[in-house]
Order: structure tokens, then sequence, then C-alpha cells
């Protein structure tokens, strides 16, 4: 049996040798990788094994932790909601949630949440890990605290908090949670295997993420944002081989799907805002996403990043089109690009702190330089 699976058209059947190769040499230990043309999907492919042990292969179906790469749906249900007139970027937080305008945040705007520049990235509350499962206890601790920096100035990426950011204000919108309009309006809509809150039932499809090589703390200042920022609560990168962060809505950092269903709700910002027959937000909304709300070294990645609203943007780190936008999460990755109307997903359990990762721009690579054949 191949060691890839899947399907692609004959244009980008080369994605499937760069993917065999990291399968052969390590660099992989199961994954699967998706990509829409203009509508098409033109690359379904997965392979290697679902844990580390390598006993369990990795099927069709199999879903996994995408970290971060779950912010994309924030941002994709904050851009249906403006659509519709009911958010508005450039409005105070607390004009949705008037809890937040406690000690002087009145004045962040929802651009600043979306954009890493509220100050709010992380808690000063003491947290237990499980304390992440407590929506009303985060969102609580988050109303009740002050920036650690000036709003506006600088971006200090929300590792966790910003999934509770945008994840309240939507609930204060809807009154419904973040979870539940997701599953409503779009994954329900196009039929996409993603889940934020996975139910018990899906419980075996799961492969558990490996950790890789690395520490995030390592070289850090301990007075520093970003060093407070992955110590509250302390991160340990095991978290989603317990139940209990499956379970709980964190949508900033445990999503579970695959590539197939991470590209197939992406594919709405690459298309303008229609995929698949239904539109979800007009074209003049989705140009919001290419509005720079912070553009330098970030205080918590430490390197260059560009945002726009919620979306990352082409930078020196990551070279993109005008109008391309990106995001990723510890080796999970998706690209979307409106100009060629392409979405690039990639959705491995085998982690990489490094941040760009190598093996998801070998992918997205592949994908790009076939598109352009």
């Amino acid at each position: 049996m191949s060691i890839v699976q899947g399907y692609t058209t004959d244009k980008f059947s080369s994605l499937r040798e760069v993917f065999e190769e990291q399968l052969k040499n390590g660099e992989d230990v199961g994954a699967s990788i998706a990509v829409y043309l203009r509508g098409e999907l033109v690359a379904d492919i997965w392979g290697g094994y679902a844990d580390e042990q390598k006993t369990t292969l990795w099927e069709r179906d199999t879903i996994v932790n995408v970290w971060s790469v779950t912010k994309t749906m924030t941002f994709l249900v904050a851009l249906m909601l403006s659509d519709r007139g009911e958010l508005d970027f450039h409005a105070p937080v607390a004009k949705y949630w008037p809890e937040f305008a406690q000690q002087g945040k009145g004045s962040i705007e929802v651009r600043h949440v979306m954009g890493h520049t509220s100050g709010l990235a992380g808690f000063d509350a003491t947290l237990k890990p499980e304390d992440l499962a407590d929506w009303d206890l985060c969102t609580r601790a988050l109303a009740a605290q002050a920036p650690w920096w000036e709003p506006g100035t600088a971006s200090g990426y929300h590792l966790v908090t910003q999934g509770y950011l945008i994840g309240e204000i939507v609930r204060r919108i809807t009154g419904t949670s973040f979870a539940q309009f997701l599953k409503s309006e779009v994954t329900d809509v196009l039929g996409a295997d993603f889940y934020v809150g996975l139910p018990e039932s899906e419980e075996s499809r799961v492969s558990l993420v490996i950790p890789g090589d690395g520490n995030v703390l390592e070289g850090l200042d301990p007075h520093s944002i970003a060093y407070r920022s992955w110590m509250s609560p302390p991160i340990d990168f095991t978290w989603p081989w317990h139940r209990w962060w499956r379970a709980a809505e964190i949508p900033a950092s445990n999503g579970h799907g695959n590539a197939r269903s991470v590209a197939t709700v992406q594919s709405i910002v690459a298309n303008k805002g229609e995929f698949n027959g239904k539109r979800f937000f007009s074209e003049k909304t989705g140009a919001q996403i290419f509005e720079t709300q912070a553009h330098g070294v970030d205080l918590v990645l430490g390197i260059e990043a560009n945002f726009g609203m919620g979306y990352g943007l082409a930078s020196s780190v990551t070279p993109l089109g005008p109008h391309g936008c990106f995001w990723a999460g510890l080796g999970s990755l998706v690209i979307m690009d409106q100009d060629f109307g392409i979405t690039i997903a990639y959705t491995p359990n085998k982690m990489q702190f490094v941040p760009g990762s190598t093996r998801g721009a070998n992918i997205a690579r592949a994908a790009v330089e076939a598109a352009l054949r």
C-alpha cells in the first residue's frame, strides 16, 4: 500500500511526492493535506500514522488538534457578523461586552483584539490548566484585568486569550456560543468535519499530537511579556491528550479537524466570501482582512509579524501576495490567496515549535508551484 492515500489532479501530483518524502525521512509522522483551487478540490491526501508508536494508520477521517489554526475560525465568524452589520471592528469591545471596560479598557476596539494589540496576551489570574475549560471564569478574568501594554501600539500574540475575547464578543452579539454559531452557520452548512469542543462520539478518530523538539521558554526573560504569556497558565503541549481539553470550547487553540475541513471552511476567504454556492460575506467585508493592524517584531513571538484583521499577512517571514493571508499553529497551517483563488491546508500530528514550519512551507511551495504551471 502506498505511504500516501487520497487524490490529487495530475497537476498537483508533485504534492504527493513532497509529502511522501517528509513521511519517509521522519519529519512527519502522520498528516493530511488539502488544496482547493477556484472552488475545486485538487488535492485531498493523507498518510503516515495517527500515533507516535506507528501502530495505527492515519485514515481519511482522522482528525487532530490544529492548535492556533483554530483562530482562523474566529476571524471568519467575526467577518460574518461584520457583514451583517452586527459587529463594527472599530467600535469599543465594551459596546458589546460592557464588563470589559474595567481597568481602563473602555477604549480598546474590536480590531485591537483581532490584531493582537489589545494588551491582553495572557492572564493575570492564576489559573489551573483545567480552568481553561471554564468559559465564564476565563472571560471574567480578562474583563477584570488591565492591559500589559498600551493597546494599539504593538502586537503581542494572544496565544490562548484571543479565542475567549473574540468568542465572548460573538456570544454577546448572537446569544449563542462561538462554537455553536460556527457549527450551525458554517461547518454544518459546508459539511466540514471541524469542531471546537469535540463531541465524545468523535473520539475514536483523534490522532493525539506529538510534542516536537524545542523549548518555547528558552532564552526568555522571566519578566517579559512573552514569558508571562506562555506561563499563564504554563502551557503544556500534552493538554490535547486529555478529554477535558478536547471537550472544552477554547477557540484560540483546541479546534479538531483535518486539512480537508480546514480548507473547506477557509476557502470562503480565498473566494472572497463565497463558497460552495453560498455567500458568507461580501467582497467588501472580506477586504477588511488586509487592513494591517500591527506590523513589527511581535512582543510574544519575537519575530516580524504583520497582522491584518485577524489573519497574518505578508512579511519577511511569510512571503505572500498582496491578497494572501494565513495562520499557523505549532505545525498546522492554512494559507489563502484571493488572487489565485487557492486554499492550502496542512494538519500534522507532529508539532513544530519554530515559527514558520519548514514542513508546512514545503507543502505550500509545492502547491503554489503546481497552481502556477
